[in-house]
């Protein structure tokens, strides 16, 4: 069969189904990818410089390699469904999938997601640590799993006598350091499963997905990363203490200025947690530049497309807000940056609004796979050759059902669910601190902005509330 025959082949392809090979030649002349995905990771990396004490090495040589993506954003805030969108390629407005509760597989049972797209070209596809939501594995989408099809991730050590920042009933929303050494973190045995396969001869390309935990919750990282941070000379975010008076009650509920910040203002542990937070980054870069430094050493340095993203951003005060769970740009925004041997040139900052939609077109572009019907985001293709090239599109984020951010170059427009809206002039408010919408001077922005939203806002699928983190 020749590739043109293969590739029409492919693109119409069930779930599951096999595909006649490409001869060794035809298989062999396409790149790898190495898939690395972070949780939880919003702009605080040194390139990005979303926080002055960031200590980023290994993630910001890495963007210095290809092209790093200034103003990315997540299809929806919150772990699951945002994952969901970026493997599906479909967002959470068309499958139901808005909350961490949802199997995407009974939303979308006839989804082939994007490490199936490439096991139907004759890609090995394996992966480790958290790509999919921790409860939805998906084994179908693998064809070998660290540390099981139906386990996302090792478990990590559990310091005694929690809670350590001593807020009372707060599940895992807490920090401190724990007393082991790297190897005992399940993110290190991710890393260093990757490791192994990347100095393997590989006779197929492959597609390798490498997801690390930290820095989600709860912050226990070993000591060592703690002590890069002295408490008492931690950076605090710029914050407004009025910033929810001009903001509907739906954003506000959303905040909830009531729940996690009133409890760590009155514990007195924003510095703190704030040394936690930039403590689990600090180890997830440390687990990046080891991936990153076997694939360096290996065979595979010159043919492997490296794709780095995180699932969302996070809140550590801003909107007297804490983790994900709205639509302003500190949840929204994530970081991602590709290098692509042969396509993209070091040193490219893309200032675009992209989104994480984005992923799955680019990658069967970049691999020269068959097209994939349906895909509701757009190649990046335009923009890895040139960063400064021009893109009409926003990036659309959606946050439970019928709320919907839409990011352009200069603006965030949001509309919830009951018709109230915010308006945000990033030119002159990247904090996003004084709320445009109720001016009419302004009618025309936000008309302009309403009409990327999603047409179609699909009733929740099964499992709707909000589950684990």
């Amino acid at each position: 069969m020749d590739r043109r025959r293969f590739l029409n082949l492919a693109a119409t392809v069930p779930a599951g189904v096999l595909l006649p090979r490409l001869s060794p030649r035809q298989t062999r002349d396409r790149p790898n990818v190495l898939f690395i995905a972070i949780d939880d990771l919003n702009d605080w990396i040194g390139c990005l410089g979303g926080h002055p004490d960031t200590q980023t090495p290994n993630l910001d040589a890495l963007a210095a390699r290809g092209v790093l993506f200034t103003s990315a954003h997540c299809a929806a805030p919150l772990c699951n469904p945002s994952r969901a969108a970026l493997m599906t390629g479909l967002r959470p407005s068309t499958t139901g999938v808005y909350d961490n509760s949802q199997p995407f597989r009974e939303a979308a049972p006839d989804a082939v997601t994007l490490a199936q797209h490439f096991m139907a070209h004759d890609y090995r596809v394996v992966g480790g640590g958290k790509i999919l939501h921790g409860g939805f594995p998906d084994p179908a989408s693998w064809q070998a799993y660290f540390p099981s099809l139906t386990r996302t991730h090792p478990d990590d050590p559990v310091p005694p006598n929690r809670p350590l920042n001593g807020i009372p009933n707060t599940a895992h929303f807490d920090w401190g350091p724990v007393d082991v050494p790297d190897e005992q973190m399940g993110d290190w045995q991710v890393a260093d499963w990757a490791r192994s396969e990347l100095s393997k001869p590989q006779e197929r390309p492959f597609f390798l997905g490498c997801g690390l935990f930290r820095p989600h919750l709860p912050w226990y990282v070993p000591r060592k990363y703690f002590d890069r941070f002295p408490v008492d000379s931690v950076t605090l975010p710029n914050v407004k203490e009025n910033d929810l008076d001009d903001v509907p009650p739906m954003g506000v509920r959303f905040a909830r200025p009531d729940g996690d910040h009133r409890k760590v203002l009155e514990s007195n542990n924003w510095r703190r947690a704030v040394q936690g937070y930039l403590a689990s980054i600090a180890f997830a870069d440390a687990c990046v530049g080891r991936v990153v430094a076997a694939l360096d050493a290996g065979p595979h340095r010159d043919n492997t497309i490296v794709v780095l993203w995180s699932d969302h951003g996070w809140h550590l005060g801003e909107k007297l807000h804490w983790r994900k769970f709205a639509l302003w740009e500190e949840a929204t925004r994530n970081v991602f940056l590709i290098v692509a041997p042969g396509v993209t040139s070091p040193g490219g900052r893309c200032p675009r609004p992209v989104s994480l939609m984005d992923v799955y077109p680019t990658l069967i572009d970049l691999c020269g796979l068959a097209p994939r019907e349906g895909l509701e985001g757009d190649t990046l293709m335009p923009l890895l050759a040139d960063p400064n090239a021009l893109r009409k599109a926003p990036a659309v984020t959606t946050y439970l059902q019928g709320n919907h951010s839409v990011r352009s170059e200069r603006w965030r427009y949001i509309r919830y669910s009951d018709g109230s809206e915010e308006l945000y002039d990033h030119s002159t408010d990247a904090l996003e601190w004084t709320n445009l919408a109720r001016d009419p001077q302004y009618a025309a922005v936000k008309a302009d902005h309403a009409r990327w939203l999603p047409e179609v806002n699909a009733d929740p699928s099964p499992h709707a509330n909000r589950g684990a983190e």
